[in-house]
């Protein structure tokens, strides 16, 4: 058959290299990172070893202080910025001890007061910090003149902290996020139209679906936010706006002028909403296949037999708990059959069982992928949901603070995990909803089909991101897929002037309408009082 072919078709693999080497590159382009500390560094940290990958250079941006941030790298550069005081371990250790003590209280009132106190402390003094690394690099002229020499081509930062954002406006960068949060609450609530009739609010714990009180508390959660963002973040943020940029620019209006946003979501997690052509969903882009395990926990696993594992760690920031609790979860693994593997790194249980293994570290995403694994108790940090996800494993969550009861409550809510509070926290409801897990099939297999979904599309998330990545280097930016909405005043963004003035109008035509009829009738009746 091949010979009816006419001659001069190219063979279909040269055809597909031909066109494979014609699809534009991005090679070589020089990158400044601002990134953020904790978990949000593990997610700025993969991406930037696959720029590199890619061929680029890349330098970050860090300070004295950084606590996961290390300054010597084999795949990238770093500026360190001189400051007294940082996000470190220093800082957030006894803001996470007092936030477990609120979290243990028996009354949700007092506990949600509690917090909210809390944030009323720690959130200025974030900000505080920040704008001090933003001063000390302003301040240095020479970092400044190095900065603006190197002729970077484009900014990632993550925006749950401004200094990213305020330099790259400073240095006239195309501008990229990493983003879930930004420094006033999820990232999807500052860019797209958020009805609050079915946009739950970041702390809220509600869902997609409300019934009218939710709503009333929706709202008013809503305002709450935006209560606390122009009383204790904009006034510091805004005043290093004004101070070192020209010219000079609302911090708000600023934090929305990026060219592209890689939200570290997509919609098999996250409720359905509104969006914008310039958000790029990448769920799940450090998510990969499991290795194989190193020796000795291929031969922990293995001996569990057909109980299979269960594997526990409460994220990055959470090393260990308050003893008696780790002596309550301790005891509740030791009456399950399964085999248990615990990163913990506080003061062994006395109720410790044989089955359960304390590591300091491990392979999350391995595990999590082993076919013995049945299940994982996880805090709810972003990372953990997205690769129980990905690896169809369902979920136990311990929430502890900030947006991870909301993280669980997207996956309760599709029936692969069961949430338990610290306060409700004891052996038996441990225990209780380990085996509810284990023992109810629909965990595990609505876990099952959200990671069919979530694997099937056309591209790999982190492939995804590194193309908009390169898109927006090779264009010089995305101007034409940002709205200009947030150069709008509010009222002109709702139409609340449109609508003032067409009720106006309303008026205007019948006060006319009632004062020709007046008229009419006044004419008419002195017609007639003539006539008569």
């Amino acid at each position: 058959m091949s010979a009816n072919f006419p001659r001069n078709i190219l063979p279909p693999l040269l055809l597909v290299t031909i066109l494979f080497l014609s699809v534009p590159g991005c090679h070589g382009g020089k990158i400044l990172v601002v990134p953020l500390e904790g978990s949000h560094w593990v997610n700025m940290d993969i991406l930037i070893r696959a720029l590199h990958g890619q061929g680029h250079s890349i330098t970050v941006l860090r300070t004295t202080k950084s606590w996961y941030i290390k300054e010597d790298s084999p795949y990238f550069n770093s500026i360190t910025v001189t400051v007294s005081n940082g996000f470190d371990e220093e800082f957030i250790k006894p803001i996470l001890q007092k936030l477990f003590d609120i979290e243990r209280g028996k009354s949700s009132a007092m506990n949600f007061i509690s917090l909210q106190l809390q944030v009323l402390k720690f959130m200025p003094k974030t900000v505080e910090h920040v704008c001090e690394m933003v001063k000390a690099m302003f301040e240095d002229q020479a970092l400044m003149r190095r900065l603006n020499a190197s002729q970077y081509d484009l900014m990632i930062t993550d925006p749950a902290w401004g200094a990213g954002i305020i330099l790259a406006y400073h240095l006239q960068l195309p501008l990229v996020y990493n983003v879930r949060w930004i420094t006033t609450g999820e990232g999807h609530l500052s860019l797209a139209p958020s009805p609050f009739s079915y946009i739950p609010a970041t702390g809220s714990g509600l869902s997609d679906t409300m019934t009218f009180s939710e709503r009333v508390k929706n709202v008013l959660f809503h305002l709450l936010l935006k209560v606390q963002n122009q009383i204790m973040l904009k006034p510091q943020y805004q005043a290093v706006c004004d101070k070192y940029l020209t010219p000079k620019v609302d911090f708000f209006d600023l934090q929305q002028t990026a060219d592209l946003w890689l939200m570290r979501v997509d919609f098999v997690f996250e409720f359905p909403r509104p969006t914008m052509p310039n958000v790029v969903y990448m769920g799940g882009f450090q998510c990969k296949p499991a290795k194989p395990l190193p020796q000795d926990l291929e031969d922990f696993v293995q001996s569990s037999g057909e109980h299979g594992v269960i594997l526990m760690s409460l994220g990055t920031f959470v090393s260990d708990l308050p003893s008696d609790l780790t002596e309550e979860i301790a005891g509740a693994f030791a009456e399950l059959p399964q085999k248990v593997i615990w990163r913990y790194m506080g003061e062994r249980p006395s109720t410790l069982g044989n089955n359960t293994l304390l590591v300091d570290w491990m392979p999350q995403n391995d595990i999590l992928g082993h076919p013995k694994t049945k299940l994982f108790v996880a805090h709810g940090g972003t990372n953990g949901v997205q690769e129980a996800l990905y690896h169809g494993v369902p979920v136990v969550g311990i929430p502890l603070f900030f947006d991870q009861h909301d993280n669980l409550l997207r996956l309760e809510k599709r029936g692969g995990a069961k949430v338990i509070t610290l306060s409700m926290m004891n052996r038996d409801s441990f225990l209780q909803a380990l085996q509810a897990v284990l023992h109810e099939p629909s965990y595990r297999e609505n876990m099952q089909r959200l990671s069919r979904l979530h694997r099937d599309q056309p591209i790999k998330p982190l492939e995804r991101a590194l193309f908009w990545i390169e898109f927006v280097m090779r264009h010089r930016g995305a101007a034409h897929l940002r709205t200009e909405s947030y150069r709008m005043p509010w009222y002109s963004y709702h139409s609340l002037d449109v609508m003032m003035f067409l009720l106006a109008a309303l008026f205007l035509v019948l006060f006319i309408m009632f004062a020709f009829i007046r008229c009419s009738l006044c004419l008419c009746s002195k017609k007639k009082r003539k006539e008569d």
